[in-house]
């Protein structure tokens, strides 16, 4: 009888380490046994503050729209993966399903409309014309006549496109994947001006101060930044739930602040 009791207690401790084998650690709000689960963020980090690698410091990507990208998935239960690449690719990166969602300064615009789904806008910025102090560009009728220096794929592409065909503002585009190389170009005198966010802009008339800069009035609605998914994902809704409650608690209010400062808002 001991030696059944015995053989009984051995078999139950056995299936009771077994089973604590078997289960992972609770994580991001999953339950035991479920791992969380990985998104793909696409971005261009060239894009102070929304999002850059302070190389100064780490190689990792970081600003604005990373921060809202980890607050969103940590109250959905998410991990974020973040792959850099160029701005002009993330589109067609989210078409083909290689990255969940894009975060970097994006403008919903109409033609990127027929490709892709959109949050709501999260922050809306202004746009400026970017030159050396002694171009005599004051304005965008100065730039009849200039080329003009975008970022490729870009809402400032367009908006250079407009002043050219809506405006009739005899300007040239001359386009490049990252804003730095704008500013270089700029420096060089191979580009006599960019157009170029605002806040974006801010870090690098900082650092030089032979630039100088003017606002392009432009439509509310070709202004404002949104978060990119997928055609139907079901992270549009989600995403956008979150957004509104950041917008609500004034969690996304402390990161405007955080990354463009108390006169941002």
């Amino acid at each position: 009888m001991k030696k059944w009791l015995s053989a009984a207690f051995a078999a139950l401790l056995l299936a009771g380490v077994l089973s604590a084998c078997g289960t992972s650690e609770k994580s991001g709000g999953q339950e035991q046994g479920e791992e969380t689960k990985v998104l793909k963020m696409g971005t261009s980090a060239d894009y102070r503050p929304f999002e850059y690698i302070d190389t100064a410091k780490s190689d990792e990507i970081i600003g604005f729209d990373v921060d809202i990208a980890k607050a969103i998935a940590k109250n959905l239960g998410y991990k974020v993966e973040i792959q850099d690449m160029e701005f002009n690719g993330l589109v067609t990166a989210l078409q083909n399903k290689q990255i969940d969602f894009v975060l970097a300064g994006m403008t919903p615009n109409e033609e990127r409309k027929k490709s892709v789904d959109f949050s709501d806008i999260y922050y809306s910025a202004k746009h400026l014309i970017v030159t050396k102090k002694d171009s005599g560009i004051k304005a965008k009728e100065d730039l009849n006549g200039k080329t003009v220096g975008v970022q490729l794929g870009s809402i400032q592409e367009g908006i250079a496109g407009d002043l050219k065909k809506k405006e009739k503002i005899d300007l040239k585009t001359d386009s490049r994947n990252r804003i730095p190389e704008l500013i270089q170009e700029i420096s060089a005198g191979r580009l006599d001006a960019a157009i170029i966010e605002d806040t974006v802009a801010k870090g690098y008339l900082e650092d030089n101060k032979d630039l100088v800069s003017y606002e392009i009035p432009v439509d509310e609605g070709e202004a404002g930044s949104a978060i990119a998914f997928q055609k139907d994902s079901k992270l549009t809704e989600e995403f956008n739930a979150e957004l509104k409650k950041m917008k609500e608690n004034g969690e996304l209010d402390k990161l405007i602040i955080k990354w463009f400062g108390s006169d941002a808002k």
